[in-house]
């Protein structure tokens, strides 16, 4: 989800700064994007790479275990219990619940409600916390933590009551959809720009300033750190994939087949 890109970006922030205070290369009192006239901090090169290294092994693991294997259960029970039903091109979460409880198990649409409640608390957790790094870090914006949560989850809960009290099942069924489709044309939006920024020396290299003794000191001008010529074009394609895709979704929202 795009919000994701933003809460990943300033987690990573604070992992660097705990790291060069934990060596020693910074003093704790530095502020992260400090714009009051206090020392501002800027990583140094050993804790971009040391972080590099933990951040690519987190994804890597929670891409290729846990979201894999979720995701691929899902499929295949799908696949396996409702292939050929009649009754699911037209179903929405309460018939797809309907048809779990009597196709498979009634737990298994238990289960199924309980996986969306979850979901759900996930979701507003990682928008309060994006919310939290974008209007911190863009927009020099501090609340107090509970009032951004009260904000956060009211802009979400309110809609939804509002719906619901006003047109039911069907338009809960009808919002649902159309905040798929609204976060999936937004996502070209958003990761373009990181397409773009992590392709770029200008904004890819390390300043010769803070690479730390022992490290790539001979490099006057700075450690060059944006990405290579084939992560480049697989980033482009992938890129380019998402947004036919998104456009082709809109053409189908639009002629009514999706």
């Amino acid at each position: 989800m795009p919000h994701s890109m933003f809460l990943g970006s300033g987690v990573v922030q604070s992992r660097l700064k705990e790291f060069d205070v934990t060596e020693g290369y910074v003093d704790p009192s530095v502020c992260l994007g400090s714009t009051n006239g206090e020392v501002e901090y800027r990583p140094s090169l050993h804790a971009i790479r040391g972080c590099l290294k933990y951040s690519i092994v987190e994804l890597a693991l929670s891409l290729f275990t846990f979201a894999l294997f979720v995701n691929s259960s899902i499929l295949i029970v799908a696949g396996a219990a409702l292939y050929g039903n009649p009754d699911v091109g037209e179903a929405d979460l309460w018939g797809i619940h309907d048809l779990l409880s009597t196709s498979i198990a009634p737990a298994a649409g238990l289960i199924f409600g309980l996986a969306l409640l979850l979901s759900g608390i996930s979701a507003g957790i990682v928008c309060t916390m994006a919310g939290q790094m974008v209007s911190e870090g863009m927009l020099n914006w501090s609340i107090r933590p509970w009032l951004r949560r009260l904000i956060t989850r009211s802009v979400s809960i309110i809609p939804s009551i509002v719906v619901a009290g006003a047109v039911g099942r069907k338009g809960l069924d009808k919002t649902l959809t159309a905040s798929q489709v609204v976060l999936s044309v937004i996502l070209p939006f958003v990761s373009a720009p990181l397409v773009y920024f992590t392709c770029r020396n200008r904004y890819m290299t390390v300043p010769s300033d803070r690479v730390m003794h022992g490290e790539d000191q001979t490099q006057t001008e700075g450690v060059k750190m944006k990405n290579n010529l084939i992560t480049t074009v697989i980033a482009i394609v992938i890129w380019l994939i998402i947004a036919v895709m998104n456009v082709a979704l809109l053409v189908l929202v639009g002629l009514g087949k999706a």
